[in-house]
């Protein structure tokens, strides 16, 4: 009969750690919380200092049954949940469970799920950090009155159904901000030139940049200056004025954090935040690898630290030296300097063991996992490895005051890129380069002029999300992939080709929390709190002073709104449609997708059809009025009404204005009118967006 007992969160943890300990353990799995706050109310008495009313959670009572069961026998019990706040308040609450306050427990962590590592953490037994739970039962009883009292608020404005979060509603708010930067953006032209030299030892022409008067480069801002630019070039000298040959260093990469590693694996591998979560846990948790049993293949997932073990380090050093040489071992072994935003809890995201390269395991892993340790694998190893250093030779001509340049580059010493590329640049060559000559003249061979205009800021895609997550401050490593499942889930944004689009309904949202919960929204509001949840995880802030000093503003916010919401008495929009059915006149309600027109009479009438929003314009191409419409995954467009007979669409709001060069319809952008044909790139004030600003 095992003495010991063992509870982690997962069957396949318990799995792997199982065959590490003797027959002396019994290792069971709580299949993750068991106790949380009552989905059917908020929870949180108010009026008791906000305490947290905890219950079990429904279908965990079979679970807690045969953990009681297994307490009752074992004369020790180890709790073994995951390294973090998260775990930390789950083995708590299963101490809290199964009253284990006068029982023999402790609390053990490790890293990464190996022999060694579960061996060392029985060891270093410890108790439960209160400090650590309290940071996490902040965030959640945070979390519980923004959700639960904010929520209400937005059903009774927009729908029921709809949510608000802390975190989440930030990161909505980014993705609103940035679809209004580029809704706004007004592209600028601008001229690119190249001159095409041969002459001398050359055997081909050699392209060469135009960049400027030598002493600033020179922005070609239209056609006109590009033809006074050309105006003293056609039978001008041109003469190669300096050659130049230097040595460029390209640093190794840092090993994965959670971030860099969701950012990295949807950028190489095309996988969502979710999906890289999910498949990394299996990884930490154990596979069974053949010869060596069932082991966790890396270590943990969710951290911020890019800090590696001196074991590990060690380790790879050994691997490096024997595969590839001591020339490859890096200086800096990987450490970066700790940011004040990192918990450095934990180590990098790293393989438990460097010499089970991907290879040797790629039989027993699925296609997802292999990509994912190998990429995870190599990152690591890279990260331990010599940076990579470029030849380059730079070549000047002038002619004039005009300066043309072009450079070229191989690789002397590939370093860390014998195992990882991070932008697949492998330096690049310019054919004949190397047979020219300080004073050489060279002979035109014709000029590339190339027409561009600036791009608006890149749409957020789930990894750039992440990464300004991070950046901010906002939501944790455990936080970001839920965080944007969640605003995916209720439809207020939506994904196309990887980039993130805002939703009718997530717009209404946002614009409805701007309104009313500004502060809830602010940036740096949230960004703050998360410092003071990691104080309350350091013992140097009670986590209810926290939670006092928040819940006043919170509450004030809630009943202004609500009085604006009795006062502007809330009631479906009568529209001028009328009901196919029964010929009443039709109400604008809220769906998953924006607003649809609904029949009054409903539940005895269930007509619904689509609502199509006039904006005041006529179609540019049949006169009809233009509406705003919606694609199937809820993304806005303005469409023509007489469609699929008229095909007129555009992404940006039409105006009624033509241009006067070009005679085109205008777009808006901001409070200007744009030509929507980019190639023209008129532009002119939006007389009616002053007139209504005045």
């Amino acid at each position: 009969m095992a003495k010991n007992l063992v509870i982690v969160e997962s069957p396949a943890k318990a799995k792997t750690i199982k065959k590490f300990l003797g027959s002396n353990y019994e290792v069971i799995a709580s299949n993750g919380h068991v106790r949380d706050l009552p989905k059917s109310q908020m929870g949180i008495d108010v009026d008791n200092d906000f305490e947290p009313k905890y219950i079990t959670i429904r279908g965990k009572g079979d679970i807690l049954a045969a953990l009681r069961k297994a307490v009752k026998k074992a004369d020790k019990i180890y709790l073994a949940t995951d390294p973090d706040r998260e775990g930390e308040a789950i083995s708590y609450h299963l101490m809290k469970a199964l009253k284990l306050e006068n029982k023999d427990y402790k609390r053990i962590t490790f890293n990464e799920i190996t022999k060694n590592a579960v061996k060392n953490s029985i060891k270093q037994a410890r108790d439960i950090d209160m400090n650590l739970v309290d940071a996490q039962q902040a965030r959640r009883v945070l979390d519980r009155l923004v959700g639960y009292k904010i929520s209400p608020v937005l059903w009774a404005k927009i729908k029921r159904g709809l949510s608000a979060g802390r975190v989440q509603s930030v990161a909505l708010k980014l993705v609103c901000d940035r679809e209004k930067e580029i809704n706004d953006f007004i592209p600028q032209e601008y001229w690119t030139l190249d001159a095409n030299l041969t002459g001398g030892k050359l055997k081909k022409p050699i392209t060469f940049k135009f960049t400027g008067d030598g002493k600033n480069k020179e922005e070609i801002s239209g056609r006109a200056a590009l033809d006074e630019i050309l105006s003293g070039l056609q039978d001008g000298e041109y003469v190669v004025k300096s050659i130049k040959e230097s040595e460029r260093n390209k640093k190794a990469p840092l090993p994965f954090t959670t971030s860099t590693l969701q950012q990295e694996a949807s950028s190489k591998l095309n996988f969502a935040t979710s999906k890289t979560m999910r498949i990394a846990q299996q990884l930490y948790e154990g596979v069974d690898i053949k010869g060596r049993g069932t082991i966790g293949l890396i270590t943990y997932l969710r951290t911020d630290s890019t800090r590696i073990s001196e074991e590990a380090v060690a380790a790879a050093d050994k691997y490096i030296t024997d595969n590839f040489g001591d020339i490859y071992i890096g200086d800096s072994n990987g450490r970066a300097k700790t940011d004040k935003k990192i918990q450095d809890a934990h180590e990098a995201i790293r393989p438990t063991d460097v010499t089970l390269s991907p290879v040797m395991v790629k039989e027993q892993l699925s296609r997802d996992q292999f990509r994912l340790y190998q990429l995870i694998y190599n990152r690591f190893l890279a990260s331990q490895m010599a940076g990579a250093v470029y030849s380059v030779k730079s070549v000047k001509v002038s002619c004039g005051d005009a300066t043309f340049q072009t450079s070229a580059s191989k690789i002397a010493f590939d370093g860390f890129l014998a195992v990882y590329n991070l932008d697949n640049d492998r330096g690049e060559t310019v054919a004949g380069i190397n047979n020219l000559a300080e004073g050489d003249v060279l002979e035109l061979d014709g000029f590339e002029e190339k027409q561009h205009f600036t791009q608006p800021p890149a749409r957020y895609t789930e990894a750039l999300l992440v990464k300004t997550l991070e950046e901010l401050g906002i939501g944790r490593p455990s936080t970001y992939a839920p965080t944007i499942s969640t605003i995916l889930a209720r439809r207020y944004i939506t994904k196309e080709q990887k980039k993130l689009y805002v939703t009718a309904i997530g717009d209404a949202v946002n614009q409805s929390m701007e309104q009313a919960f500004p502060v809830i929204i602010d940036v740096n509001f949230t960004a703050n709190m998360e410092s003071l949840l990691d104080k309350i995880g350091e013992g140097t802030v009670d986590w209810k002073v926290v939670v006092r000093n928040f819940y006043p503003d919170l509450d004030e916010a809630v009943k202004k709104a609500e009085a604006e919401l009795e006062s502007i008495k809330i009631e479906d929009e009568v529209s001028e449609e009328v009901c196919d059915v029964c010929g009443r006149n039709m109400v604008i309600k809220y769906g998953p997708h924006g607003k649809f027109l609904a029949c009054p009479g409903f539940p005895e009438c269930r007509f619904t059809k689509p609502f199509y929003e006039k904006i005041g314009v006529t179609c540019p191409k049949c006169g009809g009025d233009v509406v705003i419409k919606t694609t199937r995954k809820g993304r806005r467009y303005y469409g023509c009404i007489n469609a699929p007979e008229c095909d007129f669409m555009s992404w940006a709001m039409p105006s009624n204005e033509k241009c006067p060069e070009c005679g085109k319809y205008m777009i808006v952008k901001g409070n200007k009118l744009v030509c929507s044909d980019q190639e023209c790139g008129y532009t002119c004030n939006n007389k009616a967006a002053e007139t209504a600003d005045k």
